[in-house]
């Protein structure tokens, strides 16, 4: 059977994978929740927008024929990772994840390790200081509750209206980042402290290093619980499981 394939991307990891998918003459679409207003390019159609919950999922799943689902989605998109693995036990549709592997603590990090965003919030409650926000524009909102600190902010996408912290810098920039490149934008700024999701992988590691490289402290959000699925950390593996060998992706 030739696989018809779905992948839930938005990363840098779903990218490569449409590019090798493309490259195998395989079939299928990317999806995206749309949270990006310039999408980087793919290799396969794209599709924007979510589906609807766990049963919106399973209908799209039979009315396209999807043979293989492949979850590539960032390690915080909890929710949909939740959906695809109902989802996909309910149309009997085979669900790989293609995911990063988590970032350790290396000798020199100064790490304070938090739940989730509010932990992060929690954690910045006290004098004012000057903070580098890695979290994304979701969740601005939720650290207005300490207006006492600068905050800096990395964007994808320009902001439409106004930022909802008083004091703020955002500079809209799209990784990969560089490791020289953080370090002078921390010192620009005279930031003091990093908050950062433990996303993984090699394309926002760079302002990791630069905070160990430069003594600071990073106030890491761990992941979110995702129920149990198969998972890998390479575009091959899931070409394999797709019963095609790639030697050269081309991307």
């Amino acid at each position: 059977m030739t696989p018809n394939l779905l992948i839930l991307g938005g990363t840098t990891e779903a990218r490569r994978l449409c590019g090798a998918a493309a490259q195998a003459g395989l079939t299928g679409k990317v999806s995206m929740a749309g949270r990006v207003d310039r999408p980087a390019p793919q290799a396969l159609p794209l599709r924007v927008g979510g589906f609807g919950g766990v049963a919106g999922l399973v209908d799209y799943l039979r009315r396209n024929d999807v043979t293989h689902l492949v979850d590539a989605t960032h390690p915080f998109a909890a929710q949909m990772s939740a959906n695809a693995v109902a989802a996909c036990a309910e149309t009997r549709v085979p669900l790989l994840a293609l995911t990063r592997a988590p970032w350790q603590a290396q000798p020199g990090d100064r790490w304070q390790h938090v739940p989730d965003i509010a932990g992060a919030v929690a954690a910045l409650d006290g004098p004012k200081r000057r903070v580098m926000l890695a979290v994304g524009r979701m969740h601005l909102a939720e650290f207005s509750a300490n207006p006492q600190h600068f905050h800096l902010l990395r964007l994808v996408d320009a902001s439409d209206g106004p930022l909802p912290l008083p004091d703020c810098h955002a500079v809209v920039d799209r990784g990969p980042f560089t490791v020289e490149g953080d370090m002078a934008l921390m010192r620009h700024h005279r930031i003091a402290v990093i908050v950062a999701k433990n996303a993984g992988g090699t394309g926002a590691q760079a302002k990791i290093i630069a905070a160990r490289q430069l003594g600071l402290p990073v106030i890491m959000i761990d992941r979110p619980a995702i129920p149990p699925r198969r998972e890998t950390h390479f575009v091959d593996d899931v070409m394999r499981w797709l019963g095609h060998e790639v030697t050269d992706l081309g991307v």
